[in-house]
């Protein structure tokens, strides 16, 4: 399933020359990998940031330390600050991010392990002039570590697919 999803993603945006970027704090760059498993990929992704700590957040992203100590790093606001940021800091037109709790420990009753949220942003018009566009979304996954790492990467590439395959411009 996850070769289907990254053969497409690779086929969609080298027709149409796009370029994506990650940003990835609990995944720590398994997407990055994933789609750089791929022979070609350099064509298409742009570059992934890995921000696995509040401070790289803001540093490398952008995001806002008043947003992380609000809202906690993983909630919907911070990956879409993080997506935005991973737009604005890249040549990309797509990027998605993942920050959420892998296990197993740092769970809250509140926040609870295997809580991942996701950011997706893009140019409107496909132009970095334009506003940005970002879609957000939290999902409770369940397994160990490893599992909730892995379905994190595979949402989070079969979202992006479906949001450049739903974009008016194609």
């Amino acid at each position: 399933m996850i070769n289907d999803t990254l053969n497409d993603l690779a086929r969609v945006c080298q027709a149409n020359s796009l370029l994506i970027t990650t940003a990835e704090s609990c995944t720590g760059g398994l997407v990055a990998k994933l789609i750089t498993d791929l022979s070609g990929s350099s064509q298409w992704f742009e570059r992934g940031f890995v921000t696995y700590s509040n401070l790289a957040k803001e540093q490398m992203l952008g995001v806002d330390e008043q947003l992380i100590a609000e809202q906690g790093a993983v909630s919907e606001a911070v990956a879409a600050a993080m997506a935005r940021g991973a737009l604005q800091h890249s040549q990309a037109y797509f990027s998605l991010s993942i920050s959420g709790i892998a296990g197993p420990g740092g769970g809250t009753e509140l926040k609870p392990v295997g809580l991942v949220c996701f950011g997706w942003a893009y140019y409107r018009n496909h132009n970095q002039a334009d506003e940005i566009i970002v879609k957000t979304k939290s999902l409770q996954f369940s397994g160990d570590r490893d599992a909730v790492r892995n379905q994190s990467a595979l949402y989070a590439l079969q979202h992006i697919l479906e949001i450049i395959k739903e974009d008016p411009i194609y």
